[in-house]
């Protein structure tokens, strides 16, 4: 079994990763930026639900410094991270000539330097041990785009590139990292949606409904799996079939 940390796991897509990786018998860690009642309740939940070693930390992982600082417990209690699922990050709506310059700054923080800082620590103690696999949740509009989320979709834009790019790179190491694109999903963050809305983006999926949450965990699990240790590099969509 090996020690996994899933970023922005409190709640919606990374709870459900969290989830599926505990119901394995795995050590996981669960994060999230500021609300510490949601995650000691995801904690509890899973502790409840699998027993086995379950840890939550707070931190927000767009500060390099933080991010050093929850590494370095993970460390003190379990050793290195052996599994990591970039998860973490924050959707902005609304026209690309509205948002201010902060805006944008913290969009690109909340969804790629989340990434890159968390792939940052935890790249060099899996090289040295020959051993280890990342994780990074994307989206379609990384791929495709989406009008309203300009910002939004160069982030994930970006986490497509670093995960080919870094693939190449810890690939000599046997440290194999990979990507899920994810489609609409029941999360807080598409609760937003009018039952309008809703439909019509519905209406878009040949599968005919929002995804769930384990659906990306399943997948997650597979990906971490010896069964899928050829696999280096890869961006898998996960969306029913939208695009």
């Amino acid at each position: 079994m090996a020690v996994v940390l899933v970023t922005g796991s409190s709640r919606g897509i990374g709870f459900g990763i969290a989830r599926a990786f505990a119901k394995e018998g795995h050590t996981v860690i669960l994060n999230g930026r500021a609300d510490t009642e949601c995650l000691k309740n995801a904690v509890e939940e899973l502790q409840n639900s699998y027993g086995g070693n379950i840890m939550g930390i707070c931190a927000d992982l767009s500060d390099y410094v933080a991010a050093q600082e929850m590494f370095a417990k993970i460390d003190e209690v379990y050793g290195h991270v052996e599994i990591l699922v970039n998860n973490a990050g924050a959707a902005h709506f609304g026209l690309f000539s509205d948002m201010s310059p902060a805006d944008i700054t913290k969009v690109l923080a909340d969804n790629l330097h989340t990434a890159i800082n968390a792939s940052h620590l935890a790249i060099p103690p899996m090289v040295r041990a020959k051993a280890g696999c990342i994780i990074n949740i994307t989206s379609i509009w990384g791929v495709v785009g989406a009008s309203c989320e300009a910002v939004y979709s160069a982030a994930k834009a970006g986490v497509v590139g670093l995960t080919k790019a870094l693939a190449k790179e810890a690939a000599p190491s046997s440290v194999r990292v990979n990507a899920i694109a994810c489609g609409a999903f029941e999360t807080r963050m598409n609760d937003r949606l009018t039952e309008e809305e809703r439909a019509d983006f519905t209406e878009g999926i040949p599968l005919g409904r929002f995804g769930k949450p384990q659906e990306v965990g399943d997948l997650a699990v597979f990906l971490a799996s010896q069964k899928a240790e050829y696999l280096i590099g890869q961006v898998i969509t996960l969306d029913g079939g939208a695009i």
